[in-house]
């Protein structure tokens, strides 16, 4: 493995240290990480070492106490729902992440207790207000994923920090390319859009999309009144 002066490594093995935080080197967190390199895009991968990287990040300066392992699974697990496997599952991407995230695990015999604090992290991480009050994990996951998708919390890490994550795994066109991600996820089951945030992207780039109103559905059901 070579590593430039940042402390990060080549973007083909990663580094055992990336920013001052340690990539877990866990048997479990190398097959997780060889399982989502193997089957995942280019740009979903390194976006997935940036939510954990990033996660962890925020989580040290907040002063939480996270399990590093259980967010990197998550962190790694939490776009899996976007291949093309799952885009006739009827189900929210978010879900079909945290399905197969669980199903990874169980098949190690890890604990239900962290099997369900990953599955947690996973399903939640697109749902703004509610992960923050939950388990570190699932609350550093979702840091994670806003600093890295919406930049939210960008400057409370130092540029140096943010410039080391990067220089690890880069974001070449990111913008363009986490968008085009979630649409080509989302687009062949948009009635899974309903109440969360890929509605935007559906709004956006799917021509003739109509979202489904909260409130015609009120008013539209069954009760008489």
């Amino acid at each position: 493995m070579t590593t430039d002066p940042t402390g990060s490594a080549d973007h083909t093995t990663g580094a055992t240290e990336i920013a001052g935080v340690a990539i877990p080197d866990s048997r479990l967190a190398a097959e997780a990480t060889e399982l989502v390199r193997d089957t995942s895009t280019e740009l979903l991968y390194h976006h997935s070492r940036r939510v954990y990287l990033f996660g962890a990040l925020q989580g040290h300066r907040r002063g939480l106490a996270f399990d590093p392992e259980l967010l990197y699974l998550a962190a790694m697990f939490h776009d899996v729902g976007l291949a093309p496997e799952h885009r006739s599952s009827g189900r929210r991407f978010e879900v079909d992440g945290a399905e197969a995230a669980a199903a990874f695990l169980r098949a190690h015999q890890v604990p239900e207790q962290r099997v369900r604090l990953v599955w947690g992290a996973i399903a939640l991480h697109t749902t703004p207000g509610v992960p923050e009050y939950l388990e570190p994990e699932i609350a550093l996951t979702t840091a994670g994923v806003e600093l890295d998708v919406l930049g939210i919390g960008y400057h409370d890490l130092p540029a140096g920090a943010r410039d080391a994550v990067v220089a690890a795994h880069p974001r070449p066109d990111f913008k363009r390319g986490i968008l085009r991600a979630f649409h080509e996820g989302i687009a062949p089951k948009p009635e899974t859009a309903f109440g969360n945030v890929k509605a935007d992207v559906l709004a956006r780039f799917s021509p003739g999309f109509e979202r489904t109103d909260f409130v015609d559905v009120i008013e539209g059901s069954d009760w008489p009144e």
